[in-house]
């Protein structure tokens, strides 16, 4: 072969051997991309795979937590069901309102557990039982109101009792019904040894002592027994003449009382100042014994108007003993209106 031939096929073999490497290197190039492919999406239907198994088995504890959750009401709403039929016709409107509001509950619960959100539904849940309890706290509360209420109209009844009581008491203290519930007249008359020095009011020493011993408390007794707080003296006379030219009462007795002046000193011309000083003397006597403090005294005269028996005279003129007399009366102060 001639040189040109021959060089001709080398330079052609050359090619050849040179596009043989170069064929083989790209195909296994192309074998080398395909597996970086192959593991690349290998490596990311894992990762799918993975987190679809992840999203499983959590929507599987959802489901598991739902399913308890839903066997729960079911329980709660069986056993109101039960409790439903148990209470009848008896049942009260109270009962029957907490029923409503338990059916009401179940239905939110179920509305609320709907949700594929597990934080939303914690949190739902928690506002549902701040609600409940602000409710159970809401009712307590009106229990207790209602309860005091129920005290506080006792108490009232009660009380108008005591108040009943006591008013038909006093009406009873007030009113006497019969005659015998009046406090006694104490008489004290000449008849009886208590003198007065004739035409005069000084007490003899006799009736003195009497007055401020037993006869001050026998007053007092009474004063107690009949809750009477004003003893009037009154003084009588009989229709015997007083032979007298003037008379110093009206200068002389104010004084008297008050134990400026000495019951001596009262010169009385007629039975009407006779009656009043002598009804002094004694009260002024009686004004001073201790078991006697602090009850008024009332001075007082019926000079010869009034017979033993309070009867009017009708013209008896002598000397008459039972007619001079001081008699005692004991009576409850008058209350003004207001």
């Amino acid at each position: 072969m001639s040189n040109t031939v021959a060089g001709a096929e080398g330079r052609g073999y050359d090619r050849g051997l040179i596009l043989g490497f170069t064929m083989a290197e790209s195909l296994l190039l192309v074998v080398f991309c395909l597996l970086l492919v192959t593991a690349a999406i290998i490596s990311k239907e894992r990762q799918r795979a993975t987190e679809a198994e992840q999203r499983a088995n959590r929507a599987e504890q959802q489901a598991l937590v739902e399913g308890n959750d839903a066997e729960r009401l079911k329980k709660q709403v069986e056993e109101m069901r039960l409790q439903l039929a148990a209470a009848g016709r008896d049942q009260t409107d109270d009962e029957w309102r907490e029923l409503v509001l338990a059916k009401k509950a179940v239905e939110e619960l179920a509305v609320k557990f709907s949700d594929d959100n597990p934080e939303e539904i914690v949190r739902k849940v928690t506002d549902m039982l701040e609600d409940y309890r602000e409710l159970q706290a809401a009712n307590l509360a009106q229990k207790r109101i209602e309860e005091e209420h129920l005290k506080a109209l006792a108490e009232i009844g009660r009380l108008r009792q005591e108040l009943d009581a006591k008013a038909k008491e006093l009406a009873s203290i007030e009113t006497p019904s019969k005659p015998h519930e009046w406090p006694p007249i104490i008489t004290l008359s000449e008849a009886n040894n208590n003198y007065f020095r004739s035409g005069s009011a000084e007490l003899t020493a006799a009736f003195a002592i009497k007055l401020n011993s037993s006869i001050a408390d026998q007053i007092a007794s009474n004063l107690q027994a009949y809750g009477a707080d004003i003893v009037e003296v009154i003084g009588h006379t009989d229709e015997q003449p007083i032979s007298r030219a003037g008379s110093n009462m009206d200068k002389n007795a104010i004084d008297v009382l008050l134990a400026h002046k000495n019951v001596t000193s009262l010169e009385p011309a007629d039975n009407a100042g006779l009656g009043l000083a002598r009804a002094i003397s004694v009260a002024n006597v009686l004004k001073s014994n201790k078991s006697l403090e602090g009850i008024t005294v009332l001075p007082l005269s019926a000079a010869q108007l009034i017979l033993p028996g309070d009867t009017l005279t009708s013209g008896e003129a002598g000397d008459v003993e039972t007619r001079r007399r001081i008699e005692i009366r004991i009576r409850r102060r008058d209350v003004a209106p207001q």
